[in-house]
């Protein structure tokens, strides 16, 4: 079987790598030339545990390739996915000028009935519009070719997302027709051999079900980050807490730690893009606007803190920051709490410098050099007047204390993700402050 996916951001180039490793003849396509080239050399845009191998034994094996050129990829597929970028508008929703832009070049180019399926995470009819401008070109050629449209959200974690997409929770996938279903069944055959479950349904719900289920996991993170914010004002500890709830079936222990806010380019985008889908069907989401107020105020929490802790002194403060991506395992910086810190930390005129594991480069190409870049995790606490911790990495987890107390001119740390226990800060001499928990 052969397929085409358009777009090699991340979703686009983790589920070709993945559809090659199960056996199908995938070609990567991007109107990038440079990140096509470097992709056939073996250099990957990304940071994703395990993908660069994945690529490089395909690749060899030959069953992934990568290209510049749509119309010389699509001959002989049967399936062509769309995961090109959506970026949010000034209003929220979702830009779709770069998938409708490939569904009309699609429209130029095919030749056979194909699926044309979106993967990227679209608004709900999104799939009528990409219908549309198939269909539009095709009569510009005067051409009688049958296509269905589909739609195949993906549900990848970034980090773990190779994992993800070979052993999914579920797969969902929404059709317009038995021909379609039946191809569609074919590429996923072998998940459903090792049975995992695939739903189909009608376009609409398919395109429904991506949004609300990360709007779900949103709700869930900032409900927590609330609750962690009123126990620190009625002296309650909401680890205790997090452990009495998520031991209820019914909630589950999943997506229940509080934080500093959460980010990447899932949840802050679709939370959004909802809202707004939402606000033009005339049936607002409260909840939902709820959650994106609550998170945007969680994300200056910390920030909050050391600002009053040095009693807005803070410049000329030198602060430590350790963790740059939105969450581990990822480079990836959007929406991140590290940049609303960082902005407000510099705007107030102190000195950060910082480090994460992988996440260096692309600091450096969102905001230069404002701030200083460490070696190690250690070369960062160097004078510094307080730690902001910022990203669970897990070299950030059993620190060498004593090292720590040498570097530091205070023994002060802002912990945003609970990774240390509050008692052992206590017997080491650190004041520390964290989310949701009594400061020590």
């Amino acid at each position: 079987m052969k397929i085409s996916i358009v777009g090699t951001g991340y979703v686009g180039l983790v589920s070709g790598t993945c559809f090659a490793e199960t056996g199908i003849t995938v070609t990567c396509i991007d109107i990038d030339k440079e990140k096509i080239e470097n992709l056939k050399k073996g250099i990957v845009p990304i940071y994703e545990p395990g993908l660069e191998k994945m690529i490089e034994t395909n690749v060899k094996k030959e069953r992934l390739f990568f290209s510049n050129s749509l119309k010389d990829s699509i001959k002989d597929c049967e399936v062509i996915f769309i995961a090109v970028g959506t970026p949010p508008d000034e209003d929220g929703s979702a830009d779709l000028k770069y998938v409708i832009s490939v569904a009309k070049e699609i429209g130029q180019y095919i030749e056979d009935y194909i699926v044309v399926v979106t993967k990227s995470t679209v608004p709900i009819g999104t799939g009528k519009k990409v219908k549309q401008a198939v269909q539009e070109e095709l009569d510009k050629r005067g051409a009688n070719i049958p296509f269905d449209v589909a739609s195949n959200p993906e549900f990848l974690k970034e980090g773990d997302a190779i994992d993800d997409f070979l052993r999914p929770d579920r797969i969902v996938i929404g059709v317009e027709s038995e021909r379609a279903e039946k191809i569609m069944r074919r590429l996923y055959k072998p998940f459903l051999l090792n049975n995992h479950p695939i739903f189909f349904m009608d376009v609409p719900s398919a395109e429904l079900t991506k949004y609300a289920a990360n709007s779900m996991l949103a709700t869930k993170i900032s409900f927590m980050n609330d609750i962690a914010n009123l126990c620190e004002l009625v002296g309650a500890d909401v680890n205790s807490i997090r452990k009495g709830i998520g031991s209820d079936s019914r909630i589950g222990n999943k997506f229940i730690y509080p934080g500093a806010g959460y980010g990447g380019s899932c949840f802050p985008k679709d939370v959004k893009a909802l809202i707004k889908t939402a606000e033009e069907s005339g049936h607002p989401l409260k909840i939902l606007e709820a959650v994106e107020d609550v998170n945007n105020r969680q994300k200056s929490v910390i920030f909050n803190k050391i600002y009053a802790h040095f009693d807005g002194e803070l410049k000329g403060k030198t602060i430590a920051i350790w963790g740059l991506s939105f969450k581990p395992n990822t480079d990836d910086m959007r929406e991140a709490p590290a940049l609303v810190i960082i902005d407000k930390l510099l705007e107030i005129g102190a000195k950060v410098k910082a480090y994460d594991p992988v996440a260096m480069h692309e600091s450096q190409r969102r905001i230069g050099n404002k701030i200083e870049y460490a070696k190690d995790q250690y070369e960062a606490l160097i004078n510094a007047d307080a730690l902001i911790v910022i990203t669970e990495w897990s070299e950030f987890r059993v620190p060498n204390f004593d090292i720590m107390k040498k570097l530091m001119i205070n023994k002060l740390v802002f912990d945003g993700r609970n990774i240390y226990d509050p008692s052992e800060m206590k017997e080491n001499g650190f004041s520390y402050y964290c989310i949701g928990r009594q400061k020590v």
